[in-house]
């Protein structure tokens, strides 16, 4: 990567200035930043050697901020944040994960409407106003399978793991499995055999 730019990179883009690339760090088309909108001194920090493949898309509001730890690969996520969203070391978020700190709808039907008849008027997102966010915070060496769906406010412990096509609307502890939707525990993990030794680099 040179200028910001990707080299063979299908889309004539650029990495917008605030992203922080560590060492390492890749990212596979600057079309994952079509809907970035972070005004943020830094708005993502993507962590030594972590990666971002075709399909990712981060959508982020103007306050919004992204963290996501080393050696984290992220495969086709959609990211929606309008606060904050942590993604630890050593993650595994599969295919088809959305991840979001704000519903950016109202679950009221007459705000909804209305939000609705704006939207029709002009035809640009900004007229969403996003609802209160609330921080997503994703532990070291968690795996969250395809098509997941993890909610506002959710905190995902260090090594937990959620199965395909889960809803996850409430915190999952460390060293567990949670499946379904809403996505409840069904096994703890044998903590000592899943822990791994700092290494120096």
């Amino acid at each position: 990567m040179t200028a910001r730019t990707i080299a063979g990179d299908w889309h004539p883009g650029t990495i917008p200035e605030n992203v922080q690339l560590d060492a390492g760090a890749y990212i596979e088309t600057t079309y994952s930043f079509h809907l970035y909108r972070s005004i943020r001194p830094t708005g993502i920090v993507f962590g030594a050697n972590c990666s971002a493949y075709i399909g990712c898309m981060f959508d982020m509001g103007p306050e919004a901020q992204f963290q996501v730890g080393a050696f984290t690969l992220l495969n086709g996520l959609w990211l929606i944040a309008d606060q904050s969203v942590v993604i630890g070391t050593h993650c595994l978020i599969s295919w088809n994960v959305v991840i979001m700190d704000n519903f950016r709808a109202s679950t009221d039907i007459f705000q909804r409407r209305r939000m609705l008849e704006i939207f029709a008027t002009c035809r640009k997102p900004e007229v969403f106003a996003p609802l209160a966010p609330r921080p997503v915070v994703i532990g070291n060496n968690v795996w969250v399978g395809f098509d997941c769906c993890i909610l506002p406010g959710v905190h995902i412990g260090e090594g937990a793991v959620i199965g395909a096509r889960s809803v996850v609307n409430t915190d999952v502890p460390p060293y567990t499995i949670a499946v379904g939707n809403p996505a409840r525990l069904i096994r703890t993990l044998n903590k000592e055999n899943h822990v791994v030794a700092n290494r120096s680099p």
